[in-house]
């Protein structure tokens, strides 16, 4: 799971919120590297539900699918290049991946009411 997160997921999710706080693609070289980066967040789901992982417990499925959607979303707004659409998206990533790690990396995100 950390491969996963550190090799794939982390890079495609700030590759995108680069784009969208530092401005937007400027080239099809550059929304290229958002198609990429999107792609990648949307498919991500798929190993993330793969077997073994911890699919069947708390809020598991529902925030794999929030990184689908905002996956999927932000590839759309990048064949599109649609700047100000992919950058409403900036929110829902950074909440996909909060409400993920609140939940199973709390020495990162402690939960309520706990300590760093």
């Amino acid at each position: 799971m950390k491969q996963l997160m550190v090799d794939m997921i982390h890079p495609a999710s700030n590759e995108i919120l680069l784009f969208v706080y530092r401005g937007s693609p400027q080239d099809e070289k550059e929304w290229a590297l958002v198609r990429r980066s999107a792609v990648t967040l949307a498919e991500a789901g798929n190993l993330l539900m793969a077997p073994g992982r911890p699919r069947d417990q708390g809020d598991w499925a529902k925030d794999v699918k929030m990184l689908v959607d905002v996956g999927s979303a932000a590839y759309k707004a990048a064949l599109a290049k649609d700047a100000k659409t992919l950058a409403t998206l900036a929110v829902p990533l950074d909440a996909s991946c909060t409400a993920c790690h609140k939940q199973y990396r709390p020495n990162v995100f402690p939960r309520e009411g706990g300590s760093k």
